[in-house]
């Protein structure tokens, strides 16, 4: 399974990328209720005395030296103070990542195939084009996309009226009963993490990725007209698009049902070695040891080399993930069509038997699709 950092960079690119966007279209509104409340005292002034008053003190405002009359009116609020939106934050992430956690409990315990993890991120991949769909304002997809009840999102809302600290926690804390279309995605994304570490990693990660943008775009849909927010819902429907397809091309790749990957360099098969002797891969990524055993040594760094592998059929074969100084997604290592799962030594060899292969394509990738490759076994037509 990936490694938690891996998971972690994952959820903190989906939320740069598309989650901050996104989520202020369905959140942004709690987090501007929280970062520009008013004063209380001024807001138990009655709307219509506030005016009279405010109309009064413009009369009896003394002259200025130029015989003009000084304004003493008070500029509109602004957010000044960010205290609010670190404690909107704070709760955001805290229930985040305990429900990555459990998730990850959740995934661990159904321990999903490989095939059955890339169909979930391409699952994830769907519900991120639904939901940029919606925001492209198509109404049939409007219907069927899950949203909290309206009731729900009032009470928030009214939540954010108060001027205690622990509101804005409370109400970061309940976001996670509102979540986005990429927020869905994610959570699935936790799923196949298949450990509590690793799903609070992605989910917490994600949060972060929201962080930076989730303030000045909350702000925004506060403040800005509604074409404005039109327009800044289509361009996020664009971004969240782009992650679609990203996610959707890692799960095709991660189920081995295809490879996007080019330019690669293919090694081909080696004759028999002509003596007993040296393991590893200075014998050569694909050869034959004197008993007769094809052996392919695959070499993994934060990548695969090679990535392509021409090999004799008919022949029984050991593939030797060569760690050398492992890291990222490529440590966990699988092959879809043979739900072989592995998580490389940083430093030393893992054997996966492969037993005598037919002729055909094996795609090997990483568990999230993002390093992929191919051993190609051929009839020996020598």
């Amino acid at each position: 399974m990936p490694s938690s950092i891996t998971l972690l960079i994952t959820g903190v690119g989906t939320g740069l990328l598309a989650g901050g966007a996104s989520c202020a279209a369905v959140q942004g509104g709690l987090l501007a209720g929280a970062v520009t409340r008013r004063d209380p005292a001024e807001a138990r002034v009655p709307a219509r005395t506030s005016s009279t008053s405010a109309k009064k003190r413009h009369r009896t405002a003394a002259p200025s030296p130029s015989g003009r009359a000084a304004s003493t009116a008070s500029p509109e609020p602004t957010v000044g103070n960010l205290a609010p939106v670190g404690a909107f934050l704070a709760g955001k992430l805290f229930s985040h990542t305990i429900l990555g956690a459990l998730l990850g409990i959740f995934g661990a315990a159904l321990q999903p195939s490989p095939r059955t993890q890339a169909t979930l991120l391409i699952i994830a991949g769907a519900l991120m084009v639904l939901f940029a769909l919606d925001l492209f304002g198509v109404k049939a997809v409007g219907r069927i996309i899950p949203r909290p009840p309206a009731s729900f999102g009032r009470l928030v809302r009214r939540s954010t009226k108060t001027t205690s600290m622990a509101t804005p926690a409370l109400v970061g804390f309940a976001t996670v009963l509102v979540p986005c279309g990429v927020t869905l995605s994610m959570e699935l994304v936790a799923i196949t993490a298949g450990s509590p570490i690793a799903g609070a990693a992605v989910m917490a990660g994600f949060v972060l990725g929201t962080a930076p943008l989730f303030t000045v775009l909350g702000y925004l849909f506060r403040r800005s007209s509604r074409a404005l927010s039109g327009r800044l819902g289509i361009a996020t429907g664009v971004v969240v698009l782009a992650v679609a397809a990203w996610t959707i091309a890692s799960g095709l790749q991660a189920g081995g049902w295809a490879s996007f990957n080019t330019g690669s360099t293919t090694v081909a098969a080696a004759a028999p070695a002509p003596s007993e002797g040296g393991t590893g891969a200075s014998d050569g990524p694909v050869r034959i040891d004197a008993t007769g055993k094809q052996v392919i040594t695959l070499t993994v760094t934060d990548f695969y080399v090679p990535t392509q592998f021409t090999a004799k059929a008919g022949v029984p074969t050991t593939l030797v993930l060569h760690g050398k100084d492992s890291g990222g997604c490529a440590r966990a290592f699988t092959i879809p069509e043979l739900g072989v799962q592995e998580i490389v030594k940083r430093d030393g060899d893992t054997k996966v038997e492969l037993g005598t292969r037919k002729p055909g394509t094996l795609r090997f990738s990483c568990a999230m699709g993002m390093q992929t490759g191919t051993i190609d076994f051929q009839e020996d037509t020598r």
